[in-house]
């Protein structure tokens, strides 16, 4: 996989439920992050002291990052509405050349700040809901 645009990683919220899928407006940063955490069985009988741990088990999780100007979009109001209900709906993350993650993920964090001379802008975290697919590029 070579070198790819930063804006080619988009995120997309499904807008009706129907399984459509539309860019989030107003974001220029944007990022995703998986966690697996590790469930440690190390005991006195581990061979020389290493740490065990046992695989398949513990929580995983995603969470994504965005940031972008404010562009009062359905988009925007959409995710405004997220947060408020307290909703969990599908997202997607296409990721270039990679594949795409899609899944329920819970709006955990809005923020929104300006500038005397600047525009407004935005910065949303996410938080995973439920399982997660992943789909090859």
């Amino acid at each position: 996989m070579g070198a790819q645009n930063g804006k080619d990683l988009l995120v997309k919220v499904d807008l009706t439920g129907d399984g459509q899928f539309e860019t989030i407006a107003g974001l220029r940063a944007t990022r995703i992050s998986f966690n697996a955490e590790s469930v440690d069985v190390t005991s006195l009988e581990s061979q020389g002291g290493w740490r065990e741990l046992l695989g398949g088990a513990g929580v995983k999780s995603a969470a994504i990052f965005g940031s972008g100007v404010f562009r009062d979009a359905g988009t925007d109001e959409r995710a405004r509405q997220i947060f408020f209900d307290g909703e969990t709906p599908d997202f997607q993350v296409i990721i270039p050349d990679f594949g795409t993650v899609e899944g329920a993920f819970q709006i955990a964090a809005i923020e929104y700040a300006g500038s005397h001379n600047g525009e407004a802008t935005y910065e949303m975290s996410m938080a995973s809901a439920g399982a997660l697919t992943f789909t090859a590029a």
